[in-house]
This record gives structure tokens, sequence and C-alpha cells, in this order.
């Protein structure tokens, strides 16, 4: 199962460049207004669908037992919600300054308000054998991004209800109904809602191409790049100092969790809320792009760092077994 999930998560990453791609071949299919009718079919039907589909998969029987692990869901929420995005608007502060383009910087803001995926961040911590955190969608996103969009606020608020939770809520309905049959078919949830999702991230891009007066330099997309592995790394390191204190109270394993969920961020979430929030603004791809680098950068980068967290944590494991007292 692990490894026909890394395999849909590679596929899922060059479908984004392919969607892009096409995008950029033949704008005219997925404009507003176009053949496709995303106001329509994207802004409505595709977001209610994944946020359904979230609500047929998603085990509330698994949420309620890690609802014990209290001290560990408060500090990823805490360091997610508050602590990263509030250290990106003073980190934005400075680049405001520079070249870089304004609304890749803005892009990098919604990064810091998403909250973490429940995918890559549970698949990784799974691979080195620690706790599975699991954060609750925030409102928090909202207030970020609000005084950026043209959109009202109740709008907003009301397509987010019609569109994310009573998809989610319904689909969690009929999971009760159907629960036996889920755990034995197993339906594809995850191929499911990528397909859909880069319909979203196509869309949007056809109307970035079709618009001539947009431009992105290549030097600004480099630097995102750069910040974006910077900060990664960074907030790795600095939940993973947070974590082994003498005090922090937080085993290897919950160690892992932190690590993995504070710092992973959901672009399944992430590009329907934007694709919301920013309705029918001219730089939504631009806005969208630091969240599509970023989510590959933290499969790829959290790949490569899993054999050396799961070296430490079982060397860390067996240190405790070793210094406990026998009875």
């Amino acid at each position: 199962m692990r490894l026909l999930e890394r395999a849909r998560k590679e596929w899922f990453m060059v479908g984004i460049v392919v969607a892009i791609g096409a995008a950029k071949l033949e704008p005219s299919v997925g404009v507003n207004g176009g053949p496709l009718k995303p106001e329509i079919t994207v802004s409505y039907i595709a977001v209610a669908t994944i946020f359904f589909n979230s609500g047929l998969s998603l085990k509330t029987e698994e949420l309620t037992s890690a609802l014990v692990h209290l001290k560990l869901h408060l500090f990823i929420q805490t360091f997610t919600l508050a602590f990263f995005p509030a250290t990106i608007w003073l980190f934005l502060q400075l680049l405001s300054v520079t070249s870089i383009n304004e609304w890749l910087l803005k892009g990098l803001q919604t990064v810091g308000c998403m909250p973490p995926p429940v995918s890559s961040a549970v698949i990784l911590t799974k691979a080195v054998g620690g706790n599975e955190g699991i954060v609750v969608t925030p409102l928090l996103l909202l207030l970020f991004l609000g005084s950026s969009s043209s959109v009202p606020f109740t709008s907003i608020f009301s397509q987010l209800f019609m569109t994310v939770v009573v998809p989610l809520v319904i689909g969690q309905i009929v999971r009760r109904f159907i629960k036996d049959w889920l755990e034995r078919k197993k339906p594809p949830f995850g191929a499911v809602s990528s397909s859909v999702l880069l319909m979203i991230i196509y869309t949007t891009f056809c109307d970035t191409f079709s618009n001539p007066h947009i431009d992105l330099d290549k030097f600004s997309l480099v630097l995102i790049l750069f910040i974006i592995v910077s900060v990664q790394l960074s907030f790795m390191l600095l939940t993973f100092i947070f974590s082994t204190r003498n005090n922090s109270g937080f085993t290897p394993a919950d160690t892992v969790a932190i690590i993995f969920c504070s710092t992973h961020k959901s672009l399944t979430l992430g590009i329907p809320m934007l694709k919301i929030v920013f309705a029918g603004h001219e730089h939504l791809s631009l806005i969208s792009v630091p969240l599509l680098i970023y989510h590959p950068a933290q499969i790829l980068l959290g790949s490569v760092l899993v054999p050396t967290i799961k070296s430490w944590m079982v060397s860390r494991q067996k240190g405790v077994k070793l210094t406990r007292p026998t009875v």
C-alpha cells in the first residue's frame, strides 16, 4: 500500500506539470466562460467532489482515538496555524523591498496559512513508525487572506460552507451506511481527489495564460524555490529542537509526527480554498505557484529524510529502554 501511495504521488507531480503545460498550449478551453465552464464545474462541482470524497474516506474512529494525544495536537496546531504564518509574515516584510514578484510573495503567505495534509504527513510518519497527528482544517486561513481578496467575506464563507463543509458532512453520513463495503472494496479515494485537483490546477492556469498582462520572471521563480526549501528545512529543524528538549514530554515517535505534520501543507485543501477566496482574481495562478512548489518539495524532502529520522528514532527508543529500571 505504501508503494502504491508513493507511486500515486509521483504520478500526481507529473500530472501537475502536464496540466500546466496543457493550459499553456490551449488556455481557451479552461478559461471562465469556456467549454469547461470552470465557474460552475470547478468552483462548485469539483471542489464539492473533493470534500465529499474526503468525507467518505475519513475514518471518524481514528480521529476519536487521536484526541488522546492532546498535547501533541496542541503543539502541531499552534506551530502550524500561529507560529508558521506569523513567521512567514515577518519574513515577507523583509522580502517586500526586493524585486521578487509580489504575487509570488502573497502566495508564500497563503502557504503559511495552510493546514498540514493528512495524506503525505501521515504516510511519512508511518514510514518511520511514529504517531499520526491529525489537524482539523482551520478558518484561520480566511483571516490571513481576507484582506487580499476582492470577494466579500460573507460570499467566501457561504461558498466554503456549501462546497467544503456540507459535502464533507454528507460524505461522513454516507460512510456510516456503507462503511463495511468501503473497507472491503477500498475505493481509490486518493486517485479521485488527485484527478479532480489536476482539473482545478489546469483551469486556474488557463486563466493565467489567456491574460497577456501577466508575466512571471524566472529570477523570482528560482528565488521562491530556494526560499521554500530553506523554510521547510529550517522549520523541520526547529520542530525537532522544540520537541526533543529534556522537559518537552514528547516521545521520539511524537517528535516524528511533529516534524512532518507541523511543516507539511495541504495542496488538496489549499488549491480549492484559493479558488474560492481569490475567485476572479487575475493573479490567482501566481498566488498558487508557491503552494504548487511546496507540495512536491515537501514529499521529496521528507522521503530523503525518512531513513535518517527513522534511524534516530530507533536509537532513541533503544536508549530509553536501556535506561529504564528493572523491577
